[in-house]
């Protein structure tokens, strides 16, 4: 069956990780996907939009933090698919520094990949999605971390969790226009990205660092992309339409 079949989605940070998983499981559900990411990490958006499939993949250079890049991405979106039905905001990125440790400029950058990101993916999706009249969705990726303090994930913990209160804001916001636009966020723990991976070698300590991860999560094992993947084919699909301004957690059991 497929799920999303003759939706467009649009997906931040897809080069690699989650993004990268999510294209792919859209694309086998039956959706377009546009592939962005920044400019840096064109070859391998490249070579992601390409193992979609025929015409069903667009890579598009796209820093979250640039309101101009939003525009030019929405527009070529439209230009190329005619529509956009579903938004990803999945890219995002920790400095693992406490509250004493971290500098201004790296409690700024975090917030600004993560919080002002999806801020400014929001504004424009909901903008693209009204002028093809879609019945949207919107995924915001946030974290385990959105729900519970992590005192090494200072900038982290708090962009995520002020990401999971502006979706309830977009979603009550789009239901009291009468938008048909649904926006709802996404709870992962720890996953095998190459963030945590970066995470556990800034550690010192990698392998006693993920052991201590596994031991946080009570089904005892560290989740994979394909993990949330799944998750976010549900919210994009119709399956989840009386479903917004909540959080799906895939945490393992973590905050329970």
């Amino acid at each position: 069956m497929k799920r999303v079949e003759g939706k467009v989605a649009l997906i931040t940070g897809a080069a690699g990780g989650l993004g990268s998983a999510a294209a792919r499981m859209l694309a086998r559900e039956g959706a377009r996907v546009v592939v962005t990411d920044r400019a840096a990490q064109e070859a391998a958006g490249r070579a992601v939009a390409e193992s979609l499939g025929d015409g069903q993949g667009l890579f598009l250079a796209l820093d979250v933090t640039r309101e101009e890049d939003w525009v030019r991405a929405m527009e070529a979106t439209q230009a190329r698919f005619g529509r956009l039905d579903v938004l990803v905001n999945n890219a995002g990125m920790g400095i693992p520094k406490d509250v004493e440790s971290l500098s201004l400029e790296e409690w700024r950058l975090v917030h600004a990949v993560n919080l002002d990101g999806t801020f400014l993916g929001c504004k424009h999706g909901i903008r693209a999605m009204r002028q093809c009249g879609a019945r949207g969705s919107i995924i915001n990726v946030s974290s385990q971390a959105g729900l519970m303090g992590v005192p090494s994930l200072a900038a982290y913990a708090s962009a995520k969790g002020a990401v999971r209160m502006f979706t309830k804001t977009v979603a009550l916001h789009c239901a009291e226009k009468g938008y048909g636009i649904r926006c709802n966020s996404i709870h992962p723990t720890f996953i095998e990205t190459n963030m945590v991976k970066a995470l556990l070698e800034a550690s010192g300590a990698p392998d006693r660092a993920r052991e201590g991860m596994r031991r946080s999560i009570p089904l005892g094992s560290l989740g994979e992309p394909d993990d949330v993947a799944h998750g976010i084919v549900y919210l994009a699909s119709d399956e989840s339409k009386l479903m917004t301004g909540a959080e799906l957690v895939l945490d393992g059991g973590g905050t329970a």
